[in-house]
C-alpha cells in the first residue's frame, strides 16, 4: 500500500494505491488519516481509484477513519471506488453510511 498526500482547496486528499488488507494497508490508512488530522485538516478525501482489493480489516479501518474524522468535527469522503471494492461496500451496506462520490471534482466541491 502506497499513500500520497496532497492538498486541494483546503481538502487533504489521500491517494491510496494497492491493497487495503490486514497487515498491509490497514495500518497505513490509519496513520495517513491521523497525520492529516494532526496537520490541522479535518476535511479528508480518500481517492480509491487505485485500490485493488480490500478485506474486512480494510473495511474496519475505513469505518474507524470515518468515525475518528467525524468525531473531530470533520468530514471523510471517498471517491473513485473500483467495482470490486464497490461490491464489498454494497454487501456490507456501508454505501448508506459513507459519503461516496464519483470523481475528484465533485468530491472536492462537496466540501465547499
Amino acid at each position: 500500500m502506497k499513500i500520497e498526500t496532497r492538498e486541494r482547496d483546503g481538502v487533504t486528499i489521500l491517494d491510496l494505491k494497492g491493497k487495503i488488507t490486514i497487515g498491509v494497508g490497514d495500518v497505513a490508512v490509519r496513520d495517513a488519516v491521523e497525520a492529516a488530522l494532526e496537520g490541522g485538516n479535518n476535511n479528508i478525501l480518500l481517492n480509491m481509484e487505485d485500490v485493488s482489493t480490500m478485506d474486512s480489516s480494510g473495511i474496519g479501518e475505513i469505518v474507524a477513519a470515518y468515525t475518528t474524522v467525524t468525531n473531530k468535527g470533520g468530514k471523510l469522503r471517498l471517491y473513485g471506488i473500483p467495482p470490486r471494492v464497490s461490491d464489498i461496500l454494497q454487501i456490507t451496506q456501508l454505501v448508506t453510511v459513507l459519503d461516496i462520490l464519483d470523481d475528484e471534482e465533485e468530491a472536492v466541491a462537496s466540501y465547499q
